[in-house]
């Protein structure tokens, strides 16, 4: 059976990984959230007390982490490990958000975990969402999907994540945190977050999960059949 590789790039707190599950789960594709990754990096430089503005202390400490992706015990999703730890839940935390569009913008970091997902993609049949996967990871993806939504719609959105894990922040934290890393994410010299004519647009600031995925998918039978 043809398999395709299908890149989901976007602003943060878009749905860009609901959907990128909805359509590996319904394709029997592997699923990789390329986000998780950069948050391990983020994750694994702050318990070792090394600094973000170090670029040289950072590039050696990539020599020392070892990224994993494995099959949740609870439900169909895969979780990310840090040398051997699963960490899904700590890289969720605001403090691991608040530098991690800081750490993704350094060259050895971007460089070493590009590497990592395009190994994953040899074999096709990845779902892999990000803000460089249909510009840098796979530029020849069979099918991109840039994913955006209004500021207001993001931050409720993401608001109501962290207060059901039971974190206590506030909705303009939120906001401001996702503003900040939509410019740098979108300005950064190495990889920057970019719409281009091979994308397909979707923006979901009013369509429900399955609206989004319905649409998604009638891209992906327009490809396959």
């Amino acid at each position: 059976m043809k398999k395709i590789n299908i890149a989901i790039d976007g602003y943060s707190s878009c749905g860009k990984g609901t959907l990128a599950k909805q359509m590996a789960q319904n394709l029997g594709y592997i699923f990789i959230d390329s986000g998780a990754m950069y948050r391990a990096v983020t994750l694994y430089l702050i318990e070792n007390n090394i600094n973000i503005d170090n670029e040289i202390e950072i590039s050696k400490a990539l020599d020392h982490i070892q990224l994993e992706f494995h099959p949740s015990k609870e439900n169909n999703r895969f979780e990310i490990h840090l040398n051997g730890r699963n960490v899904e839940s700590l890289i969720r935390e605001i403090h691991i958000a608040n530098k991690v569009s800081f750490v993704a913008k350094i060259s050895a970091v971007r460089k070493k975990l590009v590497q990592m997902q395009q190994q994953i993609g040899e074999n096709k049949g990845v779902v892999m969402d990000g803000r460089d996967i249909g510009t840098v990871v796979y530029p020849n993806a069979e099918l991109k999907i840039f994913m955006t939504a209004s500021n207001e719609v993001r931050a409720q959105r993401r608001f109501k994540e962290m207060i059901i894990a039971g974190k206590d922040i506030t909705l303009e934290e939120v906001s401001s945190n996702l503003i900040e890393r939509d410019s740098i994410d979108s300005s950064r010299d190495d990889s920057p977050l970019k719409l281009n004519e091979t994308y397909h647009l979707l923006d979901n600031s009013h369509l429900t999960p399955n609206q989004q995925f319905e649409l998604a998918m009638s891209w992906v039978n327009e490809l396959l059949d």
